[in-house]
Formats: structure tokens, C-alpha cells, sequence
């Protein structure tokens, strides 16, 4: 990872979504910083916002384990891959899973696809890093689209997240998420010993996302 990781996911929020997700998406690719940005998105916008942003990273927001057969409204990864996605979050606490599913997901994706499993807490952390994905990011779920970051709410999860993980696994980058809003909180995560952040409403809700973006990467 040649610089801090900063991951928009883009939820389903009415201002991330259809024409608003291209929007914002050509947005974060004009940003210029040392951080690398990614976009979340819906499996419905994938492809569009592939085509309006081809120099930025899409990840889908969940992919499924399956193969291709009857598998009716399950998420095919190879289908997310031939649509331009090289990335997913799985696990995110708005659409918990089972270790199984991350592991038999991990399984089936290619090397050099990232795949981003989320936790809720250490504990959970620990176990995914296990599994080898690229990144395990710790979310603690009454933060989550708060105005409280987690980096001021429970620093501690987010240095003990970072020295849990490693202890498993070197090869498993950490990220933090819920609440994180501002240049500050992002530096501060980086200062706790993780290589990015995860966050939505900071940008998605926000009257101007082109200087929530900016504020995001300002102290990095």
C-alpha cells in the first residue's frame, strides 16, 4: 500500500447512490494526496461508477461465496470482478456473516483482490485476521455514523485492534471506522498504529464532499 488508506463506503445513502454515486466518485478521483482513496459501493452501481471514475478504486460493499448456478439474490464475485470491482468489504457490522462465509469468500477471490473484513471489536479482529484477508477494519457499532470518532471515543480499541492483528498475521493491514469525520481523526488513527480509515457519512452526508474529502487527506 504505497500511502494511508481512506475507504468512502457509500451505503445506500440517497446522496451515494445512482447518478450521486458517479458524482462522488469523480469527486474522490480528483483529489490529489499522499492517501490512496476507494469507493464502496452498491452492486447496483458498480459498473457506472467504474466507467465515470476508471482511475479510482471500487470496491462492492459485500460479495458471496457462491459459484454460478441458483444461488437467487446472492452477490457472484466473479461477476463483481468482470464489473470492475477490485475490492470488497464483507462482515460490515449493517451486514454481518459468518466466519465461514468470510473464509470460504477469501478462498475463492484472486490474489491481488482486496478483500476488507470488518469487526466489531478485538476479539472478532483477531479471528478474521486469521483468515488471511488484506485488511480487518474495527468498528465499534454504537459508534458507527455518529459525530464521535472512534479515535477519540475508545483509542484503545484502535491501538489494541492494530497489536492484535499482527500478532496473528503480519501480512494483514488494519483499518478503524465509525465516527471518523475529519483530517484529525484520520491522523490520529495513523498515529494508533493503523494504515487507514473507513468511514461514510463524513463524506456521503455532507453539504460539500469535495472539502469534507480534502479535510479527510489535509494531515496526512
Amino acid at each position: 500500500m504505497s500511502g494511508p488508506l481512506v475507504v468512502v463506503n457509500f451505503k445506500t445513502y440517497q446522496t451515494a447512490h445512482g447518478a450521486s454515486a458517479e458524482e462522488l466518485a469523480v469527486t474522490m478521483a480528483g483529489i490529489e494526496s499522499g492517501a490512496k482513496l476507494v469507493a464502496a459501493v452498491s452492486a447496483f452501481d458498480l459498473e457506472s461508477v467504474v466507467t465515470a471514475a476508471p482511475d479510482l478504486e471500487v470496491w462492492c460493499q459485500h460479495l458471496d461465496p457462491v459459484g454460478f448456478g441458483s444461488n437467487t439474490g446472492w452477490l457472484h464475485p466473479s461477476t463483481a470482478i468482470e464489473r470492475g470491482a477490485s475490492g470488497t468489504l464483507i462482515n460490515h457490522a449493517e451486514h454481518k456473516v459468518d466466519l465461514e462465509h468470510v473464509a470460504m469468500l477469501i478462498e475463492q477471490l484472486p490474489d491481488g483482490f482486496s478483500i476488507c473484513a470488518c469487526a466489531e471489536d478485538m476479539e472478532e479482529a483477531g479471528a478474521l485476521a486469521a483468515l488471511g484477508p488484506t485488511f480487518v477494519a474495527v468498528e465499534p457499532p454504537e459508534l458507527i455514523g455518529g459525530n464521535i470518532s472512534v479515535t477519540e471515543a475508545d483509542p484503545i480499541v484502535v491501538s489494541e485492534t492494530a497489536d492484535a492483528v499482527k500478532s496473528v498475521s503480519e501480512n494483514v493491514s488494519v483499518l478503524c471506522g465509525a465516527g471518523v469525520k475529519t483530517g484529525k481523526d484520520v491522523s490520529e488513527a495513523i498515529r494508533l498504529g493503523v494504515s487507514g480509515v473507513l468511514l461514510a457519512s463524513g463524506v456521503t452526508k455532507s453539504e460539500n464532499p469535495i472539502e469534507a474529502l480534502r479535510d479527510l487527506v489535509s494531515e496526512i
